[in-house]
């Protein structure tokens, strides 16, 4: 077994390793996504438009579902499998940016997933706006060697375009919606719909031709709508689409509530975690009640709810009554890096500090945000912290034991506790969470540029769960863009899950 960032900080992939041969894969030129960019934050306006003159998701997504069931998909959406009761599949979170992060998963996860039976895709396949033709270079191409089916939940980004070009890939080639009459002038549905953002009138031109790179029959799924069920061995996975604010309309609401009395036990994945930064998001269904009252349900015999949209890895283990559920997120599969050093001591529902994990550790997230501040400042004497440093003064901060033993001592000078503040450093356990989340805001919505722009290490990661009628492991494989660690990817995070 190589060694993780918990263990030594080369395993973590810091210091002169050899980059990885994963830019083999990747096309001549790529697309960077910066978030810095007016155009980019243009495009990407829907979301904002939703939440300040009301969101069209729920209704469009019922137009979606109707469609498909008209055109023969099962009205109870379950994709019913023939795995046996031992499996394995994967789950990727965050993946299209199309840019090295991306592609540096790619040969750990085909060494680490080699006999899984399908993946699954958690939220934000495709971004910035989820458009049909960048498909070829962040999904066909990166996953063109993975040889099971690939199922996806869309995230916030794909549906930015109104879920078309993900329909397209994933529901059976589902022709268009039929335009919806004009709103009243003057209202805010028409103000809404005077400024949406929607796809080009040439948008997926190349997609047959993007097909191509995976053409297999034994690649291919057909999955019923953007929310589905998938009864494989002895489990049912329940995925859920949260849509552009994180929310649920009530018509998904009651088929979850109808796929969630099957007797299996059950794992939810979502395009929004329930739990993530230390805080609590049951995630509200329209009309009464949450997704998470579900999941707790003992009659629900859910053991496990991921989510994606958040671009690192957490876990939370959650008692309820006599048994413990697994929140996890997922969302490390290739997009900009999501920092974890602003997450607080953690002490929510009963998960405390020695409970929780994360990837990568709050130390390496901060040495590796002031290593990209000391860049765009041009400050680097000053921003930049040695992985040590960033260790240490996160430790200090928080109240808690340095994850791996410092090979030295080192000096927590006033100008490393200076930075770790600037940069929102886990704040000590008496400040607030008012307090907190502006400064985690700020700084990862203005100073987050594409991923596509960093070097090694990326601190990405995918999960592999194997399934048997007792229990189910969870392993959360990292990938660092360095060669060391590509084909052999070291182990972040385990747990067994019992199914008893």
């Amino acid at each position: 077994m190589p060694d993780s960032s918990r263990d030594t900080p080369e395993g973590a992939g810091w210091g002169t390793a050899e980059r990885g041969a994963y830019r083999r894969l990747m096309p001549t030129e790529v697309q960077k996504i910066s978030w810095l960019d007016p155009r980019m934050l243009w495009a990407a306006r829907n979301g904002v438009l939703a939440s300040w003159f009301g969101d069209p998701t729920g209704r469009t997504r019922g137009r979606w579902v109707a469609q498909r069931t008209a055109a023969g998909a099962p009205a109870d959406k379950v994709v019913r499998r023939t795995d046996p009761d031992r499996f394995s599949f994967l789950v990727i979170g965050d993946t299209g940016e199309g840019g090295e992060p991306q592609y540096a998963v790619v040969p750990g996860l085909l060494a680490a997933g080699a006999d899984t039976s399908f993946a699954v895709l958690a939220s934000d396949v495709i971004y910035p706006v989820g458009s049909a033709d960048d498909y070829a270079t962040k999904f066909f191409r990166p996953y063109r060697d993975y040889p099971a089916p690939i199922y996806a939940i869309p995230g916030n980004h794909d549906w930015y375009e109104d879920l078309g070009a993900f329909m397209r890939v994933f529901c059976g080639d589902a022709p268009p919606l039929p335009p919806e009459p004009a709103p009243r002038p003057l209202t805010r549905a028409w103000l809404r719909a005077l400024l949406w953002h929607r796809p080009s009138d040439t948008d997926g031109r190349h997609l047959d031709e993007a097909r191509t790179y995976r053409s297999d029959p034994a690649q291919e799924a057909v999955q019923p709508g953007p929310y589905w069920a998938i009864d494989a061995g002895p489990v049912r996975i329940v995925g859920l689409d949260t849509g552009l604010l994180g929310t649920i309309d009530a018509e998904q609401g009651a088929w979850l509530r109808e796929v969630s009395r099957d007797p299996r036990p059950k794992i939810l994945i979502t395009g929004s975690p329930l739990y993530v930064d230390g805080a609590h998001h049951p995630c509200a269904i329209e009309g009464g009640g949450t997704v998470d009252e579900i999941v707790r349900d003992p009659a629900h015999r859910y053991v496990a709810a991921i989510g994606g949209d958040i671009h690192n890895y957490q876990r939370y283990p959650v008692r309820v009554g006599d048994r413990t559920i697994q929140y996890v997120v997922a969302g490390g599969g290739g997009a900009f890096m999501h920092a974890t050093h602003t997450i607080g001591r953690v002490d929510v529902t009963d998960v405390t500090e020695g409970d929780f994990r994360c990837y990568p550790l709050r130390g390496d997230s901060l040495a590796f945000y002031s290593t990209l501040y000391g860049r765009r400042t041009r400050l680097r004497r000053f921003f930049t912290l040695t992985e040590a440093e960033a260790a240490a003064v996160v430790a200090e901060r928080l109240g808690i034991p340095l994850t791996r033993d410092q090979r030295a001592e080192v000096r927590i000078t006033r100008r490393v506790r200076l930075v770790a503040s600037l940069l929102g450093a886990g704040r000590r356990p008496d400040r607030t969470a008012r307090l907190r989340l502006p400064v985690r805001k700020i700084y990862t919505s203005l100073f987050s540029p594409g991923s596509a722009t960093y070097s090694p290490p990326f601190f990405k990661c995918f999960l592999r769960l194997d399934v048997s009628p007792e229990s189910v492991r969870l392993r959360c494989y990292a990938a660092t863009g360095n060669r060391a660690q590509e084909t052999d990817p070291p182990v972040e995070d385990e747990v067994t899950i019992p199914l008893a």
